[in-house]
């Protein structure tokens, strides 16, 4: 079989040279309000310093694109090959993934100069009009930083949660609660049938996305909004951390093992609800979207509505209605908000990634790319769900409807939610 080819780039090299230093950029904005020490600590195995991130991210770079296309390109320093590789196995050993906390040097100094460095040695391959492959290697560079801009934002809030100060990593916003509930779910009706899904080839898309193929679909209907806090309020008043009916077996397994009672984040303080966020701990706004749910509770949830959740292509064909704004990183809020009134289909992008009821598995005729990069994301088709749609803290320009984010379904420290699906027959 022949392997895939990633995407058809459609950037002239004006277009990526833009691309390449306003993520950069970013990436450098985003690590500003952080100390040394806030960059270097991990919290936990499944998270990364934010320190790491800034390397991995230039790693890629540095071994993806400078070392096999320019000739002579001598590497910032031998030893961060293995320091900075996170699962290619094609490439080396690395350091193990739960140590990436003990890595106290470099210092994150040392790694803005490596990350100067590479910038360097790109904007001259740039200049020098590099092959079409050399320049979608670039552009899935960024658009991988993209990722790893959002996996530093959701580690840094699993971080200073750990912290009893509480810290902030944005300047605190009390954020305004409507005194009045939102208004009841309403479901939404799409008639099935034969439908074609998946990334069309042109543009950047990750391999995963495709290829594009057709799909029989049953009707159904689908939440016009996120599910709330105050309706999740409702399921934990109900016992729905407590009925084990409710509950996949491997969830339930957790629930006991990690006394899970609500949300990850959430404590109580005088009869009232708060959460960690990004500004620090706020009060629980109950018409917002809940997050920091695991496809367990999302699942169970939904059972205890006598719904279910979507599935990936039922997501991806409502998806399709409805444009691509929303409440993400680029917004400053960095924390879900309630939907707006009067939207067919609300927070369809943005706000949290949506939990689907579908395996993350290949496409059919999927074949993964050549070498390292052939590592990216077919190596993880195994044991993970899908979820769509984005996140407040996912970068506005990263995101498309057929974008196929996946996690293990114990997952809770990304900013995951839920809306609800059912069967429709008329």
């Amino acid at each position: 079989m022949e392997a895939a080819h990633l995407f058809r780039s459609t950037l002239q090299p004006s277009q990526l040279a833009r691309l390449y230093q306003s993520v950069r950029e970013a990436s450098i904005g985003l690590s500003a309000p952080l100390s040394d020490a806030d960059a270097t600590v991990q919290s936990m195995p499944d998270a990364s310093p934010a320190k790491w991130h800034l390397a991995h991210t230039t790693w890629f770079f540095e071994t993806m694109v400078l070392t096999p296309h320019v000739p002579g390109y001598r590497p910032f320093d031998a030893h961060f090959n293995f320091l900075f590789n996170s699962y290619y196995e094609s490439v080396g050993s690395r350091q193990p993934r739960p140590s990436r906390g003990m890595l106290t040097r470099p210092t994150l100094q040392t790694v803005y100069r490596y990350r100067a460095h590479v910038d360097e040695a790109i904007g001259r391959f740039l200049q020098a009009m590099p092959s079409p492959a050399a320049t979608e290697l670039i552009e899935l560079g960024c658009h991988h930083e993209q990722q790893h801009q959002e996996l530093l934002l959701t580690d840094i809030l699993h971080l200073f949660a750990q912290n009893p100060l509480r810290p902030v990593y944005k300047a605190p916003e009390p954020l305004a609660v409507d005194a009045l509930p939102c208004s009841q779910a309403a479901y939404v009706a799409f008639a099935g049938g034969l439908t074609s899904v998946g990334h069309s080839g042109e543009g950047f898309a990750f391999d995963c996305e495709g290829p594009r193929h057709q799909v029989f679909i049953e009707p159904y209907r689908m939440a016009d909004r996120l599910v709330t806090n105050r309706e999740w309020i409702e399921f934990m008043a109900d016992g729905g951390y407590r009925n084990p009916l409710l509950w996949l077996s491997a969830g339930w397994a957790r629930v006991l093992a990690d006394s899970w009672w609500a949300p990850l984040y959430w404590e109580q303080r005088d009869g009232e609800f708060w959460t960690m966020t990004l500004r620090g701990a706020q009060l629980v706004d109950p018409d917002a979207p809940v997050t920091h749910v695991s496809y367990f509770e999302a699942d169970a949830f939904a059972t205890w509505c006598g719904r279910r959740l979507p599935t990936e292509t039922e997501w991806e064909c409502a998806a399709r209605e409805v444009t691509q704004d929303g409440n993400f990183a680029d917004s400053g809020r960095l924390r879900p908000k309630p939907a707006a009134a009067g939207d067919r289909l609300a927070q369809m992008f943005g706000d949290v990634w949506e939990w689907t009821r579908s395996a993350y598995l290949p496409y059919p005729r999927f074949v993964p790319a050549e070498g390292a990069i052939g590592e990216y994301n077919g190596k993880f088709m195994s044991g993970q769900f899908v979820l769509r749609g984005g996140s407040c803290v996912t970068p506005a320009d990263h995101i498309r409807a057929t974008y196929r984010n996946f996690f293990p379904p114990e997952t809770r420290w990304q900013f995951s939610g839920v809306r609800l699906a059912e069967d429709h027959h008329a």
